[in-house]
């Protein structure tokens, strides 16, 4: 049986509502991790040394460039279709 405009509508609510709570928790998530981990760390990558910062602003800003490189990356994979 044919789904209806409205049944699509809905289900395409429910899907980003599901992955809007999903990101809201690992957000959550990251700020509680953040604000238990203040000490200060530094990143080290081969001779490069980063200055000091805390765990969980180090870790937050990691996860926002992930989250900008999964949005991005997958648009330039696509195939061009002609």
């Amino acid at each position: 049986m044919p789904q209806t405009r409205t049944e699509r509508n809905h289900m395409k609510f429910l899907a980003n509502l599901l992955n809007s709570l999903i990101i809201a928790g690992w957000i959550g998530a990251i700020a509680v991790f953040a604000i238990q981990n203040i000490q200060d760390v530094s990143l080290k990558f081969l001779v490069w040394q980063s200055i000091q910062v805390p765990v969980g602003i180090l870790l937050a800003f990691c996860l926002g460039v992930g989250y900008i490189c999964g949005a991005f990356l997958p648009l330039l994979w696509q195939k061009k279709r002609f």
